[in-house]
């Protein structure tokens, strides 16, 4: 059986995690994981110019079947929500010049297959995909952490079919 390898990505303009994960003969494991952090004194056209060389290098080099993001953005402020539409529609760019499908899920989704718990604290998260991927110590930073989520959870859909 060959391995299937899908890349969760979290966007945002100052970090976007990446987290690449491995699914052979019905077990998850950790490939790789990347945070993309553009300086923040950075024009935004040079920090989404950042994020979409970074992401697309990531493309060639881990060679992801699939893109795994959320699809909902949530932010209480109009220009977050703005600038993370920016991060994400590079993100997708990306995908779409690899010819890579993009798979969508719900932030609940997401929680419930890594935790079975659909409102699971960013901590609670973290602990999981540690022992999920069965990593010596959790992701480092929590944009890693819910990258490696994403992809955990399509890795569970992708198991069941």
């Amino acid at each position: 059986m060959h391995e299937r390898r899908f890349l969760g990505v979290d966007p945002g303009l100052t970090r976007t995690g990446l987290g690449l994960i491995a699914l052979q003969e019905g077990r998850i494991a950790f490939a790789n994981a990347k945070l993309i952090a553009p300086a923040s004194n950075q024009p935004l056209r040079d920090r989404l110019h950042h994020l979409y060389r970074e992401v697309k290098a990531c493309l060639l080099d881990w060679q992801p079947e699939v893109m795994v993001v959320e699809n909902l953005i949530y932010a209480r402020n109009a220009q977050v929500a703005l600038k993370l539409g920016h991060a994400r529609g590079v993100l997708l760019l990306a995908a779409a010049e690899s010819d890579l499908p993009v798979v969508e899920y719900s932030p609940r989704e997401i929680k419930l297959a890594v935790t079975g718990y659909g409102g699971a604290s960013k901590e609670q998260m973290q602990r999981m995909v540690q022992a999920v991927l069965n990593m010596p110590k959790p992701p480092e930073t929590h944009d890693v952490a819910d990258a490696l989520a994403l992809a955990i959870c399509h890795a569970h859909r992708a198991r069941g079919k």
